[in-house]
């Protein structure tokens, strides 16, 4: 098998990485730990539109420019490897803007689309409910039919960016007396209507990237139904192998792996550079290791994409694995660190910019996020390797 990227997405890894290095020399940016979903940068996401990066697999029709799932690893890698802000446009170009490809309207195409591509459209994800944990199929939201319109009503939790989008995607049912993985429809509708009501929900790292969305009789003209009515937990399942299969759940805190690595090289303990500590050299190679396989997992994902196919046993595969090495990654930075690993990023004396504690305080969520490592591990028992299902 032939692990080597072609000359052209060579070139345009190099690419990427120059307009990248270029926008944090202007101060554009600082590389953080979870930029994709709590770096919120308007200015950013309006110069990624200008280069045509998002989109960017997108047929040409419809503004992107047609490029394999690999041209779009490589420029996700390099985002992730630096820590850009990319949280305006990350999930309207990872997910939202497939659907709406894959099930759209014509008139959805052409209104929604070229907001995406664009960086105008930021757009939150609008699933999770109280008491409905990981089990979206248990969602309560309704979503009941008026003439033209849907009148929707319910609450969602941890709904992405919620604070700063434009446009949310939700999820609801619309018949309740259907079996409770049927009945349900997706929509996206502009997060300004009506009855919207929008309150952050600040997590242990302080950020607000998520929120609590209260639907209070919100009136959404039909036309705002992605696909077929009643059939939206089945098209649900083709995007979450999207979201769980990115990058971003093995390198979101890359800047982190990369920063600590760096601090092991150039910090001396009792005379020694505290890489020369074998246990420590030992740990940190590990640790290499560990995201190297996590790395070749992710691309398996794409070469499963470029083939046609949904990568759903592919993605929990890589999606339960990655998320542990990103939670090894913090304990071991902090590990290394010290009492002063505990020190947040306002601290003059926290060593890589604070992001040891961010990291490692947000990694408790990361094996819940997009999928609980207990069900991933199930989607592969199940239709990975035929086994029966835990019942």
């Amino acid at each position: 098998m032939d692990f080597e990227f072609t000359q052209e997405q060579e070139d345009f890894r190099q690419e990427v990485r120059r307009f990248l290095e270029d926008e944090i020399n202007r101060g554009t940016f600082i590389p953080m730990c979870d930029g994709w979903i709590q770096g919120y940068s308007p200015e950013f996401t309006k110069k990624v539109a200008a280069k045509g990066w998002i989109g960017l697999t997108w047929p040409r029709e419809y503004g992107g420019q047609a490029r394999s799932h690999t041209d779009r690893l490589v420029l996700t890698e390099e985002m992730l490897r630096y820590g850009a802000p990319a949280a305006c446009h990350w999930f309207a170009d990872r997910q939202v803007g497939r659907a709406i490809l894959a099930y759209g309207t014509p008139e959805q195409k052409a209104e929604l689309l070229p907001l995406i591509r664009s960086g105008e459209a930021y757009v939150g994800l609008g699933m999770s409910e109280p008491e409905a944990g990981s089990d979206l199929a248990s969602l309560k939201t309704r979503a009941v039919e008026d003439g033209d319109y849907f009148i929707i009503t319910g609450q969602k939790m941890w709904t992405s960016c919620a604070r700063f989008m434009t446009h949310v995607y939700i999820v609801a049912r619309t018949d309740p007396d259907a079996p409770k993985h049927r009945g349900i429809s997706e929509f996206v509708i502009d997060a300004k209507l009506p009855g919207i009501t929008i309150r952050p929900t600040i997590d242990i790292t302080g950020s607000e990237a998520w929120g609590e969305v209260f639907y209070d009789g919100v009136r959404v003209h039909k036309k705002y139904l992605i696909g077929e009515k009643n059939r939206g937990f089945y098209q649900i399942l083709n995007q979450l192998d999207y979201e769980r299969a990115g990058l971003e759940r093995l390198m979101g805190n890359y800047p982190l792996f990369d920063a600590i690595t760096q601090f092991t090289k150039l910090t001396k303990r009792d005379g020694k550079r505290i890489c020369d500590e074998p246990l420590i050299r030992s740990r940190l190679a590990q640790l290499q290791v560990d995201f190297e396989i996590g790395r070749l997992l992710t691309y398996r994902v794409v070469q499963v994409m470029e083939s046609g196919k949904a990568p759903n046993v592919e993605a929990a595969m890589a999606k339960a694995y990655c998320t542990t090495f990103e939670q090894r990654l913090a304990s071991l930075s902090t590990e290394i660190l010290g009492l002063y690993g505990q020190l947040l990023a306002e601290s003059k004396w926290a060593p890589v910019l604070g992001m040891a504690p961010h990291s490692f305080l947000g990694s408790k969520g990361y094996s819940l996020q997009a999928g609980t490592t207990e069900i991933l591990k199930n989607i592969v028992a199940n239709r990975g390797l035929g086994l029966p299902p835990v019942t």
